[in-house]
C-alpha cells in the first residue's frame, strides 16, 4: 500500500478508501467485519461512513440509521484497532422527522457529532466531513460549532462533501477569518464518466490545499467491466441494463482498450483517478470480501501517457478548468 498526505495535513493516509455505506444495508455484519480486517491487512488505514448510512436513508424508517457506524464501532471494539485507522463520518442528512434532525446548525452538528461517537464506540472522529452544502446556515455559526468540537478533542479534521467550488471558497474565507485551518478534504463525485469537477472543484481544492476523495469511482459499476459480466448484482437489474446501453458505445472502447493494456476495467478507472494530483484516495465500496481483494493491486499501476489521451477521448472531460474551457 502507498500512503500520502491528506490534502495540506500532515496526517498520512492510504491511496485507496474502505467506503462502508454498504454495510448493514446489502453487507451484513460477518462480512463487514472480514472486510475491514483485510483491508487494514492490505495496508488501507482509511476509513469512511456516515451517520444515515446502513439503509434505506430516510427518516422515516424504523431501521436503517446509523448502522454503519453501529457496525464499524463494534469492529473497533472487537479488533482492538482504533488507534490504527483514520476514521471519517459524515452529518447533514435527515436523522429524525424534527426540524433540527438535519442540515449544519450548531443544534444538529453537535447532536450529530454525539450521536456518531457513540455509535463508533470512540471519543474521536479523525475527519468530520459535512455531507452537503446549508446554504441557510452562515458560515461563523457553523465554523463556531466545528472549533468547539475540535477544542473539545471529538474531531481532529474537517472536511466536505459535494461541495461546488466556490462553496469551498466561501467556507475557507470564513475559517481564515477565524484563524481556523478550515476544510482540508472534498468528497465529491468523481469518476470517468462524471468529470464536472475540473471546471472548478478540483482547481479550488488545489489552490485551498484540500485532498479530493472520490465517490463512486467505478460509476456505480459501470466502470468495472459490465460488458463481460451481465448478471452479477446491480449488472442485471433494469436500470443498470438501461445506463449500459447508453454508453454501450464508450463502454465498448474503454473495455477494449483495457484488455489491450492488460488491466481489468475497475483497476484502471481507480489508477485513472489516482494519476490526478489533487486527488488522495478513492473510495471503494466492496459489498463483498471478493471485491476487495479485486481492486487492491490498483496503486501499482501505471497508465502511460499514450493510454490516458485516449481515455480522454473515449469519455471526453469539460475540456480544461474554468473560464479556459469555455471562454477562449
Amino acid at each position: 500500500m502507498q500512503y500520502t498526505y491528506l490534502g495540506r495535513t500532515g496526517l498520512k493516509v492510504s491511496r485507496l478508501c474502505l467506503g462502508t455505506m454498504n454495510f448493514g444495508y446489502v453487507t451484513d455484519e460477518p462480512i463487514a467485519f472480514s472486510i475491514m480486517d483485510q483491508a487494514v491487512e492490505s495496508g488501507i488505514n482509511f476509513f469512511d461512513t456516515a451517520d444515515v448510512y446502513g439503509g434505506p436513508q430516510t427518516p422515516d424508517m424504523e431501521k436503517g440509521f446509523g448502522i454503519s457506524e453501529e457496525i464499524i464501532g463494534d469492529w473497533l471494539t472487537k479488533s482492538g484497532k482504533r488507534d490504527d485507522i483514520v476514521l471519517a463520518t459524515k452529518c447533514y442528512q435527515p436523522m429524525g422527522l424534527g426540524p433540527n434532525d438535519r442540515h449544519l446548525s450548531a443544534y444538529h452538528i453537535r447532536k450529530a457529532c454525539e450521536d456518531s461517537l457513540r455509535r463508533l464506540k470512540t471519543d474521536h472522529i479523525d475527519l468530520y466531513q459535512m455531507h452537503h452544502i446549508d446554504r441557510n446556515t452562515p458560515w461563523e455559526e457553523i465554523w463556531q460549532a466545528m472549533e468547539l468540537l475540535v477544542q473539545q478533542g471529538k474531531v481532529l479534521y474537517i472536511g466536505s462533501s459535494n461541495f461546488a467550488g466556490w462553496d469551498i471558497a466561501t467556507a475557507q474565507a470564513a475559517a481564515q477569518r477565524r484563524n481556523f485551518l478550515g476544510l482540508v478534504a472534498e468528497q465529491s463525485l468523481y469518476n470517468l464518466t462524471v468529470r464536472a469537477l475540473e471546471l472548478e472543484v478540483i482547481p479550488a481544492c488545489r489552490h485551498y490545499g484540500l485532498g479530493l476523495l472520490p465517490w463512486s469511482p467505478l460509476a456505480g459499476g459501470l466502470l468495472g467491466g459490465v460488458l463481460k459480466d451481465k448478471s452479477d448484482g446491480r449488472r442485471a437489474s433494469p436500470s443498470m441494463q438501461q445506463v449500459i446501453e447508453r454508453y454501450r458505445p464508450q463502454l465498448e472502447k474503454y473495455e477494449a482498450l483495457c484488455e489491450k493494456i492488460g488491466e481489468t476495467p475497475a483497476d484502471v478507472a481507480l489508477a485513472w483517478l489516482l494519476h490526478n494530483p489533487v486527488v488522495t484516495a478513492p473510495i471503494i465500496g466492496p459489498r463483498t470480501l471478493e471485491q476487495l481483494t479485486q481492486v487492491r493491486p490498483v496503486i501499482n499501476i501505471k497508465l502511460s501517457d499514450e493510454t490516458l489521451n485516449r481515455l480522454d477521448k473515449i469519455f471526453p472531460g469539460p475540456g480544461g478548468e474554468a473560464p479556459q474551457a469555455y471562454s477562449w
